[in-house]
């Protein structure tokens, strides 16, 4: 029983095998990210809680409010995957090649979260954010994916899908830092206290254990950067004075809103997507056998 089979001498084969892998599993989980960035982004919510938020959203549009905004996760989710796993496949071979270290492991992670969030993150998740938080407003003016990026480029420029780009940075970094150290660690005491265990259930386990640790380490850089992507990102000076001015009205528990869905849907998403990643490098060293 081992990690991801994928050739790790080939990054190509990290980055078609992770963007494969993205576009499923943003299919799966992705009602679960939409209630928690309307928890984070509208205060009611967050004090009413999960199921108000679920009851409010089916009565007010059915099964498919809960997939509203998924058009741009779905359209850049193959790339950041791909992004995520074949930056750190590089980094693995090229710069932190010690794949015993925790530290070089958690560096090679931080690396890759930092590149994804750069190319692909920062832009998908304020298109998102406005996308979801414009139509909950009273008078939506995106008509979709498209007419939004053109609206908010022509209304702000190129930097208009950059919002939030620290705290993205932070968030994605710590994010995969985290999530690769957690779960090659949980991995490796499941396989040695309970061999018993099927490999599905063992990488499933593993990748959700490690999505937690992720959750419980960053949610706040996570809350700052949904509010400062929004459409009231206006209000904000800068992430320090997000900080402060949630910390004004909310205190220090408007630092942690939409922790249970967050919880939920990056379990789901980290367990999901290690899995994946495995089993269609796998199929793709099959398909497409790795020279040695």
């Amino acid at each position: 029983m081992g990690g991801a089979k994928v050739d790790s001498k080939d990054p190509i084969r990290g980055i078609i095998s992770g963007g494969i892998t993205g576009g499923i599993e943003i299919c799966i989980t992705y009602p679960t990210e939409y209630i928690k960035t309307m928890m984070q982004l509208y205060k009611e919510y967050s004090q009413k809680g999960v199921k108000y938020c679920i009851g409010e959203t089916y009565k007010n549009f059915g099964i498919r409010g809960f997939y509203r905004g998924l058009t741009p996760l779905v359209t850049f989710s193959i790339p950041k995957v791909a992004c995520r796993f074949g930056a750190n496949e590089w980094l693995k071979n090229n710069v932190f090649t010690d794949r015993k270290s925790r530290l070089q492991t958690f560096c090679a992670g931080l690396g890759a979260g930092v590149f994804e969030a750069f190319v692909v993150v920062t832009p998908t998740e304020t298109l998102k954010v406005k996308l979801i938080h414009d139509k909950l407003s009273s008078t939506p003016k995106y008509r979709g994916m498209i007419h939004g990026i053109g609206s908010i480029v022509n209304e702000m420029g190129l930097s208009g899908i950059y919002k939030g780009l620290l705290p993205t940075i932070l968030k994605q970094g710590s994010n995969q830092g985290i999530r690769f150290v957690v779960f090659e660690d949980t991995k490796k005491f499941i396989q040695n206290t309970f061999q018993f265990l099927p490999e599905p259930v063992v990488l499933l386990f593993s990748g959700g254990i490690a999505g937690a640790a992720s959750v419980m380490a960053n949610t706040p850089v996570d809350v700052i950067k949904t509010q400062m992507q929004g459409l009231k990102s206006h209000q904000y000076n800068g992430v320090l004075d997000c900080c402060k001015q949630t910390y004004q009205h909310e205190g220090i528990r408007g630092f942690y809103k939409g922790t249970v869905p967050r919880l939920g849907r990056v379990v789901m998403d980290v367990a999901i997507t290690f899995t994946l990643y495995d089993y269609i490098g796998r199929v793709l060293n099959f398909v497409w056998p790795p020279k040695h």
